[in-house]
């Protein structure tokens, strides 16, 4: 039995970075770009406009802005993101 690698050989490319970058979604009220922001990338505090709580410092959430307003970005915990159709934001 060969022994585990624990990390990648040097010529080998680094994987690609997914967090971070927008994804489009497409919403009763139009397209949106959503990103997801880490734990480590989280170093402010926010309002989540779903259930008017604090974003902390270090907790994962989403950054969502309507296609063509990237002015108007909102941070929102992912379930409450998930469950905005269903519900009114505060």
């Amino acid at each position: 039995m060969s022994p585990r690698r624990t990390g990648r050989r040097p010529d080998e490319p680094a994987p690609l970075r997914t967090e971070g970058l927008p994804v489009v979604e497409s919403h009763p009220d139009g397209e949106w770009y959503v990103r997801t922001i880490t734990g480590a990338a989280a170093v402010k505090t926010y309002r989540c406009p779903g259930c008017d709580h604090e974003i902390n410092p270090g907790q994962p959430h989403l950054v969502c802005w309507r296609s063509g307003e990237e002015g108007n970005r909102r941070h929102w915990h992912r379930p409450c993101w998930q469950a905005r159709d269903r519900r009114r934001p505060r």
